[in-house]
């Protein structure tokens, strides 16, 4: 059974598109607001799909960006090579290769580069959030700069 993604609009509906005659349907998320498995959809066509409403404040774009991290907390050092697997308006989820040093509350600076036409490059300030083994989880503290750039290639 195919599973589809659905991000939840401001105004709390979902566009969900048929993995099989791709007709699309505006619903209410609201009835399967904090669940937290996929939902069993049937569209007219006859084709049940798993839904899974992502319900998050904006968008997460999956990509595959190398980088680099330096720590800028004062009395701590580090930095290495990352690779970005999603990234949205907000913040951005990597993983490192081999050791860390990186915990929750450090702040950090990353830079990369979009793969958009510009090759856009992009410095950003964030703070950890979520350190799971590799796989770091961070915020943005400012957004203002990269805005706009980062605004376009976040379009879905």
């Amino acid at each position: 059974m195919k599973e589809i993604k659905a991000f939840v609009t401001g105004n709390n509906t979902a566009t969900v598109i048929c993995p099989a005659c791709n007709t699309s349907k505006t619903i209410s998320a609201e009835p399967y607001r904090g669940k937290k498995s996929a939902i069993k959809a049937r569209c007219g066509c006859g084709e049940i799909f798993l839904l899974r409403l992502d319900f998050r404040d904006h968008y997460r774009k999956e990509t595959n960006l190398p980088g680099t991290y330096s720590i800028t907390t004062p009395d701590k050092a580090g930095g290495g090579v990352i690779h970005i697997h999603n990234i949205s308006r907000e913040g951005i989820g990597f993983t490192v290769n081999g050791r860390h040093h990186l915990e929750q509350g450090l702040e950090i600076i990353l830079e990369f580069q979009l793969d958009d036409k510009k090759q856009t490059q992009l410095r950003k300030e964030a703070i950890v959030r979520l350190v799971e083994d590799n796989y770091i989880g961070c915020e943005f503290i400012s957004t203002a700069a990269e805005e706009k750039a980062l605004g376009f290639y976040l379009q879905p």
